[in-house]
C-alpha cells in the first residue's frame, strides 16, 4: 500500500504537469521545428525524468525552470544522437504568394526554424520565445555567455535570409486598395 508521502509526492507532480504541460509542449514543439512526434517524445521524456527525481525539483524551488532546463538538455541529447543526424534535403522554396494566413505564416517560420543547427534553434526558442536573457540561457545550455550571443547572431541570421523574401512586407500590401 502506497504511503501517504508519496500519494501527496503524486499529486503534486501531476498538479505540475497538469499546469504545464502545456506550456513544455509548445516550447518542444519550436524546439523540434515543428514536428509533433518529436516535441511529445521530447515532453514525455522531460515528464518522465521529472518525476524520478520530483523531490530534487521540488528542494530547487523552481520546477517550471527545471523543467525548461530538462527540455532543452533533452533536446540537444537527442540531436547529438548518430541517427538524428541525416539530412532530409527539400525543394521547397519559401515564396510569399503561397502565404494564407497565420497558419501559413506559423508553418513557414517553423520550416525556418528547421534549417537552424539544434544548439541555435534552442538558443532562439529560449531567448525569444521563453524571453530568457543571455545569462539564463547560457546557464540552461552549459554554455558560456560569448556562445549564446553568437549562436543567437548566427541563428538570427540565417532566419533573416531563409525568411525575408516570404515575409517581407510591402508597400502594396499595407496600403487598403
Amino acid at each position: 500500500m502506497p504511503s501517504n508521502r508519496s500519494s501527496e509526492r503524486d499529486a503534486e507532480f501531476v498538479d505540475f504537469v497538469t499546469a504545464q504541460r502545456t506550456a513544455l509542449l509548445r516550447m518542444a514543439r519550436l524546439l523540434t521545428a515543428g514536428d509533433d512526434a518529436s516535441a511529445e517524445d521530447l515532453v514525455q521524456t522531460t515528464l518522465t525524468r521529472l518525476y524520478v527525481h520530483w523531490p530534487r525539483v521540488r528542494r530547487a524551488g523552481n520546477p517550471v525552470g527545471y523543467a525548461r532546463t530538462s527540455l532543452t538538455h533533452a533536446f540537444v541529447d537527442e540531436q547529438r544522437r548518430a541517427y538524428s543526424r541525416r539530412e532530409t534535403p527539400t525543394e521547397q522554396v519559401f515564396d510569399s504568394a503561397t502565404l494564407d494566413g497565420d497558419h501559413d505564416l506559423a508553418h513557414t517560420v517553423l520550416a525556418a526554424l528547421a534549417t537552424l543547427a539544434p544548439r541555435q534553434r534552442a538558443v532562439v526558442v529560449l531567448r525569444h520565445f521563453l524571453d530568457l536573457d543571455v545569462a539564463e540561457t547560457a546557464r540552461m545550455l552549459g554554455c558560456t555567455t560569448g556562445t549564446v550571443k553568437s549562436q543567437n547572431a548566427k541563428a538570427l541570421a540565417n532566419l533573416r535570409a531563409v525568411l525575408e523574401p516570404a515575409i517581407t512586407v510591402t508597400a502594396s500590401n499595407r496600403e487598403p486598395a
